[in-house]
C-alpha cells in the first residue's frame, strides 16, 4: 500500500517555528529595539530582551570571528533544533496526536539545541575560554526554557504518520 497521506510532522512544525523565532527576534532590528525599548529588571522587559538571544547580524564592530559565531549560533539553533525533534522519542512514541509528550519533547528540543548552539560557538569566538563556553551553554539553556515551549505547542499537533 502506497503511503499517500500528507501530514504535518511534529518536527517540522517544531523547526519552522524555531526559523521564525531565530529570525524575527534574532534580527538586528529587534535586537536594537529590545535593547533601546526595555527595562532589563523587569520581567516583561528581561523576557524581551531575552527573545533577542540569537541576534544575528551583518555588521559590527566587532571581530569577524565573534560576528561569524553569532551568526553560526543562529543557525545552528534552528538544525539542532530540527535534530533533537527528530531524536526526542515523545513525539515518536506518543500513541495520539496532542499529547503532552510532543509538547515536551519540543520544549526540551530547544533548551538543548540553544545549550549546544552557545556551547559550540562560543568555543569559536575570539579568546575562547571553557568557562567561557559552560557560561555560553548556560545562557543558551535559560533561553530554550523560557521560550521553548513556543516549540513545543508547534510540536504538539504533529502527525506521527499512519499505520
Amino acid at each position: 500500500m502506497a503511503l499517500t497521506n500528507r501530514y504535518k510532522s511534529a518536527t517540522s512544525a517544531g523547526t519552522l517555528a524555531a526559523l521564525i523565532l531565530v529570525l524575527v527576534f534574532g534580527s538586528p532590528w529587534y535586537a536594537d529595539w529590545a535593547r533601546d525599548n526595555t527595562d532589563p529588571n523587569t520581567a516583561g522587559g528581561w523576557f524581551l530582551r531575552l527573545l533577542a538571544w540569537p541576534a544575528w547580524r551583518f555588521d559590527s564592530s566587532d571581530s569577524l570571528q565573534n560576528i561569524i559565531a553569532a551568526d553560526l549560533k543562529a543557525i545552528l539553533l534552528v538544525v539542532l533544533t530540527a535534530v533533537f525533534l527528530f531524536l526526542l522519542p515523545g513525539s515518536q512514541l506518543a500513541r495520539a496526536r496532542g499529547t503532552l509528550s510532543q509538547f515536551f519533547a519540543g520544549w526540551s528540543a530547544y533548551v538543548f539545541a540553544g545549550a549546544f548552539a552557545a556551547l559550540f560557538t562560543a568555543l569559536i569566538q575570539a579568546n575562547p575560554s571553557l568557562v567561557g563556553a559552560f557560561a555560553a551553554a548556560g545562557s543558551g539553556a535559560t533561553y530554550g526554557f523560557f521560550t521553548g515551549w513556543i516549540i513545543g505547542i508547534a510540536a504538539l499537533g504533529g502527525w506521527r504518520g499512519r499505520r
